[in-house]
């Protein structure tokens, strides 16, 4: 199964198992059975892009990497790497930017490997020194448009890392205004201050960490 937030609205793309049937539609969720024609998912990235009234959307089909595929021919794919660091206080190193709390990371330079990515982007926009990645944590994807219309759909692959409680340097040319060592037991974004990819994020940093 693939989870993709467009607009905030998660998508998921799963197999379709006769045994089990279709997912059903109610008031909240859209259900999608996926007949091979990528129209069909233009509709539904089309109607993501304008409303976020759906709580979800499943789109179900015979073959998952048909499917998969077909969705991703739609897109221009970027890859990014990030972290979720952890310091010898048990406190989550997290990042403001634009009115949203996140996790520091930024896109993969050609011939770049995932894990320097990922070190250098949380190095780059947090100051943060000696970082050491501990695990490879589930990846994430979200779409964008660019202002030239084409809409990008975005994997970063996470990991979890560890580091010295340090000071800290937002990189203010990125728009962080904030980087700052907070409780992972006390501090929690409220719903509107942290995107649903970067919540899936933590939220299975915490079930990794237990």
């Amino acid at each position: 199964m693939y989870k993709i937030y467009i607009n905030a609205t998660p998508v998921y793309l799963s197999e379709l198992i006769e045994s089990e049937g279709l997912i059903k539609s109610t008031p909240t969720i859209l259900a999608y059975h996926y007949g091979g024609k990528t129209k069909q998912l233009l509709q539904v990235i089309d109607m993501c892009e304008k409303t976020t009234r759906w709580e979800a959307i499943y789109i179900q089909g015979k073959s998952i990497e048909t499917l998969w595929k077909d969705f991703k021919s739609l897109f221009k794919i970027i890859k990014a790497a990030g972290g979720v660091i952890q310091n010898n206080k048990a406190e989550i190193l997290w990042i403001y930017r634009r009115d949203s709390w996140d996790f520091p990371k930024g896109k993969i330079d050609p011939g770049e490997k995932k894990k320097e990515a990922a070190i250098r982007e949380v190095e780059e926009e947090t100051g943060v020194k000696d970082v050491e990645i501990v695990k490879r944590l589930p990846d994430s994807y979200h779409t964008y448009r660019l202002k030239s219309g084409k809409r990008i759909l975005k994997r970063t692959y996470w990991y979890s890392m560890l580091a010295a409680e340090q000071e800290l340097i937002p990189q203010t040319e990125e728009d962080i205004e904030l980087a700052v060592w907070k409780s992972k037991v006390d501090f929690l974004p409220s719903a509107n201050e942290v995107y649903g990819n970067i919540m899936d994020t933590f939220n299975a940093f915490i079930a990794e960490d237990q």
